[in-house]
């Protein structure tokens, strides 16, 4: 039974990836090689800098849709800067103002 729920988010966070890659990629002007969903333990996400291949987190399906696109945003624009740097940072607000918040967010456990 529990197989069946994993497989069920699966399939419902792809098409929201989906939806949401398509939209960021034509914002920012880049394009994603392959995206994958994973169980992961210390991430959301993960993006190869060199082949353009990003990985999301199976458990943002259990977060706000807002919370989902923040982390597609932050993973697409790795593709442009790979690091953390201001760069990324001056980026990443630019695109998503309520940048602070929407972290917040995410990383709040669910109850």
């Amino acid at each position: 039974m529990q197989l069946y729920f994993v497989e069920w988010y699966r399939a419902k966070l792809k098409v929201l990836l989906t939806e949401l890659i398509g939209k960021w990629e034509g914002i920012i002007g880049v394009k994603a090689n392959r995206t994958t969903i994973k169980q992961m333990k210390t991430r959301w996400g993960s993006c190869n800098h060199r082949n353009h291949d990003i990985n999301f987190n199976l458990e943002l399906m259990k977060r706000l849709m807002h919370c989902i696109e923040y982390v597609v945003v932050h993973e697409l624009l790795h593709i442009i800067v790979r690091l953390h740097n201001e760069q990324f940072k001056s980026l990443l607000t630019h695109y998503l103002p309520n940048l602070r918040q929407t972290k917040e967010e995410l990383n709040r456990c669910i109850v």
